[in-house]
């Protein structure tokens, strides 16, 4: 989680160009449309879409473009359909990947993320080739500005609702882990008291973390970089774990 989370704060101060903002909106469309084909287009009644309306706003996508993903796929108008599939595989410094995408074409995608990975010096494996060193949990963000109350009364109220625990690493928000098929009922438990709750999803968590160097570092998020630019790739998780010395030069470079 605190690799993660880490270098997912870097890569977001750099995400101020119109290249990427218009990325992102295609991502957050995707999500939007294959949630909707699944669940309908009612965000009231479909818990995957609400979170990728969430998503896709949290990007700033207007309200307007995430009405037409929605009736892309609702009203009939969209004959592109995309699939969820995933890659594992080692990244720089022994590093374990797995990578998130969605696409029309599974063939194109397979061969691009493939050369990815041995570009950067890795290797992509076979489906379980590092699954088993991640934990598929549901993780609900939370706000710190939004919450009323210390992290005892989150504590209290996260357990109650049936949740494994949660994390406090992020300065900006509180994590609440669940077991994922348990999110969306902690999800809602929360709710019902008030919490403000930024974005919930079933994640991929290291069980075990490798710490890097400053060159693994740097060859690890040039890889991440690589790979979110490329629009079939939705989300990224590695288990690497980038130590606070490390993060501070990688900040001011």
């Amino acid at each position: 989680m605190s690799g993660h989370s880490k270098w997912a704060n870097i890569k977001h101060k750099k995400e101020k160009t119109d290249a990427a903002r218009g990325a992102a909106f295609t991502k957050a469309a995707r999500e939007i449309m294959v949630a909707a084909r699944q669940g309908g287009g009612d965000p009231n009644a479909n818990f995957k879409l609400r979170m990728a309306i969430a998503a896709a706003k949290a990007v700033n996508m207007p309200n307007d473009s995430i009405s037409k993903a929605i009736k892309r796929v609702v009203g009939g108008d969209e004959d592109v359909v995309y699939e969820e599939i995933s890659y594992e595989g080692y990244g720089p410094a022994g590093t374990a990947f797995i990578v998130e995408c969605m696409t029309e074409n599974r063939n194109r995608t397979a061969a691009v993320v493939r050369y990815m990975f041995s570009r950067s010096g890795g290797n992509m494996g076979e489906a379980g080739s590092v699954a088993w060193m991640f934990d598929r949990r549901g993780v609900i963000s939370i706000p710190r500005s939004s919450f009323k109350g210390d992290e005892d009364r989150l504590m209290e109220l996260a357990l109650e609702a049936g949740a494994m625990d949660i994390s406090t690493e992020d300065a900006e928000t509180f994590e609440v882990i669940t077991e994922a098929t348990d999110l969306d009922a902690v999800r809602k438990s929360l709710e019902s008291h008030g919490v403000e709750i930024s974005e919930a999803r079933v994640k991929m968590l290291p069980k075990t973390t490798i710490t890097m160097d400053i060159e693994g570092a740097q060859k690890a998020l040039r890889f991440i970089e690589t790979l979110e630019e490329h629009d079939d790739v939705q989300r990224v998780y590695t288990n690497m774990d980038i130590p606070e010395d490390v993060m501070s030069k990688l900040e001011e470079m």
